[in-house]
């Protein structure tokens, strides 16, 4: 299908944002926003966000990507990934006021992105947001990451011809690494049982909880279709993973009805390879027609 990119501006309580759209020529029903995620911008890490929205325009859906407050072209002072949610419901408002035909929405996130995204769905309780795409998503604690590395880092690296020369030469510092894979360890079980009776007491995703308990809470309470991607050569969703397998309010999450689950076995965080990008891609449009358009 035919469609145009037009730039677009949206008021975010009094600042100024930038979005690209693309329209399809006869939009679908169902359109996509795609929450940008880190220190990023509205095109993405190799263009990834420019050419999954001009994929999906291809397919009949719009597509907005936008720059959120303090990022990129958009005004307003730099913030957190957990508190754009106006910037959020900025970008879905001026979608459907370009284009009318569009009656919900995914939003599509990367990293902090698909946290944000997350947050939104759980805070807002936003009708319009029908689905969710969730890519390596971000749930960084210190436990998470002690947990991680003692989990992948340590064990990579005794599986590495590199390593063993290293420490047969006497070039590596054997009871420095040592101390560090024991504070992580230590570290690790420490912080997941404070999280545990965190979690225990946590019942609003409003209340002064960590993000990572919000997120689960709003997975665990949305009502619409899930898309997930993880990338196996990532330590941000292997955090994730370890996070979901050992965390009070996440466990058994990942089985949840409606949540369909792609691993690239292969794949960076940012999706590098146009392979990849292209993976990617071909399973978003093949997972929109799954959202639900109210009679």
């Amino acid at each position: 299908m035919m469609f145009t990119e037009v730039p677009v501006t949206m008021d975010c309580a009094g600042d100024r944002l930038l979005g690209i759209l693309s329209k399809p020529e006869t939009p679908s029903p169902l359109g996509l926003v795609i929450v940008v995620g880190g220190p990023q911008y509205r095109v993405g890490s190799h263009r990834q966000f420019l050419l999954l929205a001009r994929r999906l325009a291809k397919a009949g859906h719009a597509v907005l990507r936008f720059d959120y407050r303090g990022m990129g072209d958009s005004g307003g002072s730099p913030r957190s990934f957990e508190d754009i949610d106006e910037d959020i419901a900025a970008a879905i408002d001026t979608l459907q006021v370009h284009c009318p035909q569009v009656q919900v929405v995914a939003l599509w996130g990367l990293c902090d992105g698909a946290s944000a995204s997350l947050l939104y769905a759980g805070r807002q309780r936003d009708g319009r947001v029908a689905g969710l795409c969730l890519l390596n998503p971000w749930v960084r604690s210190e436990a998470s990451l002690a947990r991680t590395t003692v989990k992948h880092y340590y064990r990579e690296r005794l599986l590495q011809l590199g390593f063993w020369r290293k420490l047969g030469r006497g070039q590596l510092d054997w009871r420095r690494s040592l101390s560090s894979l024991h504070a992580n360890f230590l570290a690790g079980r420490t912080r997941l049982s404070a999280n545990a009776s965190l979690a225990c007491a946590s019942a609003s995703v409003d209340g002064p909880v960590p993000f990572q308990s919000q997120m689960a809470i709003s997975l665990r309470r949305f009502p619409g279709p899930v898309l997930l991607v993880l990338s196996g050569n990532d330590y941000t969703a292997k955090e994730f993973l370890e996070y979901a397998a050992t965390d009070a309010q996440w466990r058994g999450l990942l089985d949840r009805p409606g949540l369909q689950r792609l691993d690239l076995a292969m794949a960076d965080h940012t999706f590098s390879s146009a392979i990849w990008r292209d993976e990617v891609a071909s399973a978003v449009v093949a997972w929109m027609p799954t959202l639900k358009v109210p009679a």
